[in-house]
């Protein structure tokens, strides 16, 4: 039997203590610069003076509104699909029986391993013969189906008992009855853990809505705050950094009210 001592535990927390400030570094500075006039961008003075002009002059010079609008509508769109449609098919993986089932979930357990950059052409040009090249709609399409929802989902349905739905049904409910009366409510600490992972991961996506969209009434946050960094006049750290803050900071509020659910969703659904 391994004994942990005093070294051991200090070895560990002195690494977390500096795994933790160089995750937190960049994000300090961030906000020390977008908090401060541009003249205190790199002197760290505790007696600097503090504004909110950056953020004012953030949010006149690019049209973030609009941004937010399209990626509140890009994020809700994807996963109300996924969660509509991944659910279904887990549900069939987990307790139908039907031909080729065991090769078609191979075949999703192999989409995972395939990196998206890999589909990007394929994936425009299935876009443009659709003709929906510069819509939101082309910015989700590729991930409405989720291999790593059905995988999870799966697994998730296959831990509920199946007296469950043999009692179900000898009171009269139908498959999907049962789907929606039993197994979703069941579910649900697996569907919350994959929704914020999900969400986190659109908000963030970056390279294909880079290359899907042409204009201003398309583009998500992570375009939008790219091309407004571009500028010719010299780059601005203090008003870039206050827009990077107001693009990431619905996601950080979000984790730190919901923090205990997030980990405890992640528990209760196998995700180790």
């Amino acid at each position: 039997m391994i004994r942990e001592t005093a070294f051991d535990r200090m070895l560990f927390r002195g690494g977390g203590v500096l795994l933790a400030l160089i995750w937190i570094a960049p994000l300090a500075y961030a906000v020390w610069a977008a908090f401060h006039p541009p003249a205190f961008e790199a002197r760290f003075e505790l007696t600097a003076p503090l504004t909110l002009e950056n953020f004012v002059s953030a949010w006149a010079q690019a049209p973030f509104a609009r941004y937010f609008i399209n990626t509140i509508l890009l994020v809700t769109m994807v996963l109300s699909v996924q969660l509509v449609l991944c659910t279904l098919a887990a549900f069939a993986f987990a307790r139908l029986e039907f031909p080729g089932k065991s090769i078609l979930f191979t075949l999703i357990l192999l989409q995972l391993l395939v990196m998206p950059d890999i589909l990007l052409v394929e994936n425009y040009k299935t876009m443009r013969a659709l003709g929906l090249v510069d819509t939101i709609i082309a910015i989700g399409l590729p991930y409405f189906a989720s291999g790593f929802a059905i995988f999870l989902l799966r697994q998730t349905f296959m831990t509920i008992p199946k007296e469950l739905d043999e009692a179900a049904r000898v009171e009269g409910c139908s498959l999907l009855g049962l789907l929606w009366r039993v197994y979703v409510p069941l579910g649900k600490p697996a569907m919350l853990a994959f929704g914020l992972v999900s969400v986190s991961h659109h908000w963030n996506n970056f390279l294909w809505p880079l290359i899907i969209t042409n204009s201003v009434e398309t583009r998500p946050l992570t375009v939008g705050l790219s091309i407004f960094a571009t500028t010719d006049s010299g780059t601005e750290w203090a008003v870039i950094n206050a827009a990077t803050l107001m693009t990431s900071a619905p996601l950080l509020i979000g984790f730190l009210l919901f923090q205990r659910q997030f980990v405890q969703s992640f528990m209760r659904a196998g995700i180790k």
